[in-house]
């Protein structure tokens, strides 16, 4: 005849304390996981707005050129249709909706108001390449030293060279300081060619104010300094 061992009242409470220790441990692992997916996640919609908008703000410039061309038109085209196609690879490298368009910089007032802040810490100006016809837009009525293009963001045109901008706002040979107020770095560059944005970096000038992994700065400080 078998006996059945009865568990004491100590052990009984040693055993429940156990299992509760290991639900404890498993739920905490799945909330670990559960947390570095949501951090994964924002990271990845960062990244796919950036390339969202840059890819938007290269088509709304071809757009313009079509609207009214001039004698440098159609090489201006084939340049951004190249940038566009750079564009779309790194959306599908980064698991993005490939062709997925977005406007992400607002037009800026003509004479914005300028904010007293501290002059950021800036690259020595760059020397842009080659400066084509001037930019659209009364923004280069703004005095030296006065922040322009309030509430924009800035993202990259994707193209290559010497750190450059581009602009909607400014003609060639304007330069401006762009802050990247999320990590306190700057660059100064020298408009030069036409862009659907108020600044628009190249990739040389987005390297050196971007945060690793992103490719739109949304809060920018955009200053007019020659």
């Amino acid at each position: 005849m078998s006996r059945r061992r009865k568990l004491g009242t100590k052990k009984k409470i040693a055993l429940l304390a156990g299992a509760a220790t290991l639900a404890g441990g498993g739920a905490f692992a799945l909330a670990a996981t559960s947390n570095a997916a949501s951090v994964q996640n924002a990271s990845t919609s960062t990244v796919c707005q950036g390339l969202a908008t840059a890819l938007g703000n290269n088509e709304k410039f071809i757009a313009d050129q079509r609207a009214a061309p001039d004698a440098l038109s159609e090489a201006r085209i084939a340049n951004r249709e190249a940038v566009l196609a750079e564009i779309r690879r790194k959306q599908e490298a980064s698991g993005c909706e490939v062709g997925e368009s977005a406007q992400g910089s607002p037009a800026a007032p003509a004479n914005p108001p300028a904010q007293s802040r501290p002059p950021a810490q800036s690259q020595p100006p760059a020397q842009g390449g080659g400066a084509t016809s001037g930019a659209a837009g009364g923004g280069d009525a703004a005095a030296a030293g006065e922040q322009v293009c309030k509430g924009s963001t800035v993202t990259l045109s994707g193209e290559d060279g010497a750190p450059a901008a581009s602009s909607n706002q400014f003609p060639a040979g304007t330069k401006l300081r762009v802050t990247n107020l999320d990590n306190d770095k700057s660059t100064t560059v020298e408009v030069t060619s036409v862009s659907g944005s108020c600044a628009l970096l190249n990739n040389a000038a987005f390297e050196q104010v971007r945060e690793p992994g992103k490719f739109l700065i949304r809060r920018a400080l955009i200053e007019k300094v020659g």
